[in-house]
Formats: C-alpha cells, sequence, structure tokens
C-alpha cells in the first residue's frame, strides 16, 4: 500500500503519543521520521518504529525525556538526552549550532545519553537551509560491524554526513553509513522475507552471506564500507572510528567497545556530534554558493554510461524520490504493515494508515 505523507507522518505522532512521548517532542520525531520515509530513507523511517518499539518496552528508551545543556561556550554546547529517542534533541543540538555559527562563524554541539536519532541528512539539510555548512555523525547502540579483517563485532553503523548549500534547494547532501549497506536496510529485507545483495553481511563465522537473519537473529555482522578487504573496507572501518571518536569520546559517552556499553540503569549509550560552519568567515557566502552550484551542474553534466541514468550528486535521489512519493504517497512492505498494525493494536493506538 501507499500512504499519503500526511497520514504517514500522523500514524507515527499517534503512536510516539501513544507510548507517553510529550506531544511537541513526538511532533519533532514525527517529522523526522516521516522526512526519511518521504526521501526514499525507508531503513530510517517507520520501520525504525519496531525498533523502537521493543527497545520502550524493554525500557531502554525515555519517552518523557527533558533534553538538558551541560556545558555551553560561545562555540559550543554538550546536551545530555535524557535517554530518550534522539530525533528532538537532535534537532536542538543542530538548532544551537546554526545560531551559534551565525554568531561567531563556527560553531560544536556534543550530544549524550541519546538514542537512535533517524537519518543524518534532515540535520545537516537545517544548516543548508540557513546558508551554512552541516557536518554530522552518530554512534549506535548495537554492535553489529567487525573492523577490518576480524570476526567479532566490535562497532556499529556509525553515520556520517555533510552539506553545502548551492543552487536554491538543491544543497550538496551526503548521508552515508560507514558499513557498505545500513542496518536499516538489511531489517527491511528481512521483514519483507527477501536476500540482501551479496557483499553486505558476514555470518558470525565470518563468512559471506544474503541471509538477512544472519544479522537480525543469529548474531552475523554488518561489513565496514567496501564490503572485503579487495574493496577497501579499511576505509569504512577508518570512517566508523572516527565517527566514535568525535561523537563518543567528545561527548564522555560511554564507548561502544566498553564492557559497560548499554549497561547504564537507562537509556542506549548512544551520541551524536554536530558541527556548522559559515562560508562568510572566508569569503561572499553568494560567491560560495556559485562554486558549489558551479561545481555540482558540472558533475551533473559528465555523460553517463548509462542514457537513462544522469549522473547526480548527493542529494539528488533523495529529492527525486520526495516529489515522486509526495504526490503518489509513501509505499509500505506488506510486512512492516503488518508489524505496524500488531503495534498499533496491542497498545491501543487510532489506525491511520488506511
Amino acid at each position: 500500500m501507499a500512504a499519503t505523507y500526511q497520514n504517514h507522518r500522523a500514524q507515527i505522532e499517534a503512536i510516539l503519543i501513544g507510548w507517553g512521548m510529550l506531544p511537541e517532542t513526538a511532533e519533532q520525531t514525527a517529522e523526522v521520521i516521516a522526512w526519511a520515509d518521504l526521501h526514499g530513507i525507508d531503513s530510517h523511517g517507520l520501520s525504525t518504529m519496531t525498533m523502537y518499539h521493543e527497545r520502550w518496552k524493554k525500557g531502554r528508551i525515555n519517552m518523557q525525556a527533558q533534553p538538558r545543556i551541560v556545558r555551553e561556550t560561545p562555540v559550543s554546547v554538550l546536551i545530555d538526552g535524557d535517554a530518550g529517542l534522539g530525533h528532538s534533541t537532535s534537532i536542538l543540538a543542530m538548532e544551537t549550532a546554526i545560531s551559534k555559527a551565525k554568531s561567531i562563524g563556527m560553531a560544536i554541539s556534543s550530544v549524550r545519553n541519546s538514542a537512535h536519532f533517524g537519518a543524518c541528512g534532515f540535520y545537516t539539510e537545517m544548516a543548508a537551509a540557513e546558508n551554512l555548512i552541516g557536518l554530522v555523525s552518530s554512534t549506535t547502540s548495537i554492535v553489529q560491524v567487525a573492523p577490518a579483517g576480524g570476526k567479532e563485532a566490535q562497532l556499529g553503523t556509525d553515520p556520517i554526513s555533510f552539506s553545502a548549500p548551492g543552487i536554491e534547494g538543491q544543497p550538496f547532501l551526503l548521508d552515508m553509513a560507514t558499513t557498505t549497506a545500513a542496518f536499516g536496510k538489511v531489517r527491511n529485507k528481512f521483514n519483507e522475507g527477501l536476500p540482501t545483495p551479496p557483499g553486505w553481511l558476514v555470518t558470525k563465522d565470518g563468512l559471506p552471506s544474503r541471509d538477512p537473519s544472519e544479522v537480525v537473529e543469529k548474531g552475523g555482522s554488518l561489513t565496514p564500507l567496501g564490503g572485503s578487504p579487495e574493496g577497501s573496507d579499511h576505509k569504512g572501518y577508518g570512517l566508523a572510528v572516527m565517527a566514535n571518536i568525535l561523537c563518543a569520546c567528545l561527548s564522555g559517552s560511554t564507548l561502544i567497545t566498553s564492557p559497560m556499553h548499554m549497561k547504564q540503569p537507562y537509556g542506549q549509550d548512544i551520541s551524536h556530534f554536530f558541527m556548522v560552519i559559515d562560508p562568510g568567515l572566508f569569503r561572499d557566502i553568494e560567491d560560495f554558493r556559485a562554486d558549489v552550484a558551479s561545481l555540482s551542474e558540472t558533475l551533473r553534466a559528465t555523460t553517463p554510461m548509462d542514457p537513462s541514468k544522469p549522473v547526480m550528486i548527493a542529494g539528488d535521489p533523495e529529492r527525486h524520490k520526495a516529489k515522486e512519493r509526495m504526490e503518489k504517497g509513501i509505499p509500505v512492505g506488506k510486512g512492516l504493515l503488518e508489524k505496524i498494525r500488531a503495534i498499533v493494536q496491542e497498545d491501543e493506538i487510532p489506525w491511520l494508515l488506511e
């Protein structure tokens, strides 16, 4: 089935409120989750609600969280997420960084004691919309990625996003996991009973597999970006370590490699990093945007290998998908639909998707 964007977002918000989330927090959280589905980032959209439901039931998410500022300077802020979902906390962190960067030229927000915060690109787009450069990263709660050359999982998918304003409404917007594929994509394949493409995952014995249950249920690992030594998986491994340093080491969050990870009284030990830079520190902002636009347009004009698939820049596929889905609706797979229906029935929440 396909749901309208309005119904899709309303269903997410209704579920969150049904779980006890504060209405304003639920509104912001639903905005981020629905944004992901609208832009074709299905791994971080409605499908995450099944994961959140399980963690909420286990007491790992504080649905009435109220983030607080722990430490602040003119160029930085450290925020404690109060063990709640990270979406609303991250909006606060990025808004604070944007405000400071507009005043002083650049700023960093660091968040600890948080949980999953959705798609990184939502937050870097916030910076680009204000004519600023954005860099965002996050750690994860689930240990499911082995270091390059290793069999034992030690890291998470640890996403990174970067944005820069260029053509109005078309910023360069990179949003990527440091694994070959985000865990959400593997979870979606599992929900629909489909195999994964080659190179996405390995079994707990380090053997290549296309069975998503190997990761979801059997202790297998996702591969670092690159997929194998031949594909230079050391690069994805290095980026994941960088993300953990920027997020966990900087904020003082429990390291994912620590024996105490996920053993705190509550919460998920997830941390986030937000950096905002004003190009006006270096040159006229319109000249900067013009160069980003020129670079983007030149790359788009590259002769494609397949004439039916023009060359794009980061952010283009998601914008095209958003336009299509706003017009035709957001598709929801049968497997996911039944899981959401079961959650709604179990928690006595209104059904809004049909």
